[in-house]
Protein backbone atom coordinates (compact mmCIF):
# COMPACT_ATOMS: atom_id res chain seq x y z
CA UNK A 1 0.00 0.00 0.00
CA UNK A 2 2.88 2.19 1.33
CA UNK A 3 4.47 1.51 -2.25
CA UNK A 4 1.71 2.48 -4.17
CA UNK A 5 1.33 6.08 -2.43
CA UNK A 6 4.98 6.32 -3.66
CA UNK A 7 4.57 5.49 -7.02
CA UNK A 8 1.53 8.07 -7.39
CA UNK A 9 3.62 10.62 -5.75
CA UNK A 10 6.23 10.35 -8.20
CA UNK A 11 3.97 9.91 -11.22
CA UNK A 12 2.27 12.95 -10.17
CA UNK A 13 5.86 14.56 -9.86
CA UNK A 14 6.68 13.39 -13.42
CA UNK A 15 3.35 14.93 -15.16
CA UNK A 16 3.72 18.27 -13.67
CA UNK A 17 8.03 18.15 -14.73
CA UNK A 18 6.40 17.27 -18.85
CA UNK A 19 3.69 20.15 -18.12
CA UNK A 20 7.25 22.72 -16.97
CA UNK A 21 9.15 21.42 -19.62
CA UNK A 22 6.37 21.58 -22.76
CA UNK A 23 5.78 25.13 -21.17
CA UNK A 24 9.39 25.94 -21.60
CA UNK A 25 9.53 24.61 -25.04
CA UNK A 26 6.89 26.50 -26.20
CA UNK A 27 8.47 29.71 -25.11
CA UNK A 28 11.73 28.39 -26.93
CA UNK A 29 10.26 27.99 -29.98
CA UNK A 30 8.65 31.11 -29.97
CA UNK A 31 11.95 33.02 -29.39
CA UNK A 32 13.13 30.60 -31.77
CA UNK A 33 10.64 31.53 -34.57
CA UNK A 34 11.32 35.09 -33.48
CA UNK A 35 14.74 34.95 -34.14
CA UNK A 36 14.33 33.27 -37.52
CA UNK A 37 12.00 36.39 -38.52
CA UNK A 38 14.74 38.62 -37.15
CA UNK A 39 17.24 36.77 -39.74
CA UNK A 40 14.95 37.61 -42.55
CA UNK A 41 14.65 41.18 -41.49
CA UNK A 42 18.12 41.57 -41.63
CA UNK A 43 18.70 39.66 -45.02
CA UNK A 44 15.72 41.80 -46.45
CA UNK A 45 17.79 45.13 -45.07
CA UNK A 46 20.94 43.99 -46.22
CA UNK A 47 19.68 43.71 -49.79
CA UNK A 48 17.98 46.35 -50.09
CA UNK A 49 20.81 48.48 -48.96
CA UNK A 50 23.11 46.56 -51.68
CA UNK A 51 20.81 47.53 -54.27
CA UNK A 52 20.65 50.81 -53.38
CA UNK A 53 24.20 52.00 -52.23
CA UNK A 54 26.91 49.58 -53.92
CA UNK A 55 29.08 50.54 -51.49
CA UNK A 56 27.36 48.84 -48.90
CA UNK A 57 28.55 45.84 -50.37
CA UNK A 58 32.02 46.21 -49.82
CA UNK A 59 31.83 47.70 -46.72
CA UNK A 60 29.82 45.35 -44.91
CA UNK A 61 31.97 42.55 -44.56
CA UNK A 62 34.86 45.23 -42.95
CA UNK A 63 31.59 46.10 -40.37
CA UNK A 64 30.91 43.17 -39.16
CA UNK A 65 35.01 41.93 -38.85
CA UNK A 66 35.34 45.49 -36.71
CA UNK A 67 32.12 44.08 -34.54
CA UNK A 68 33.49 40.93 -34.00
Amino acid sequence: MKEDIILSEKIGLLQQELVTLTEKLATFEKSLKEFEETGKELKALKLFLGRHYPEFKREYPEIIEKLR
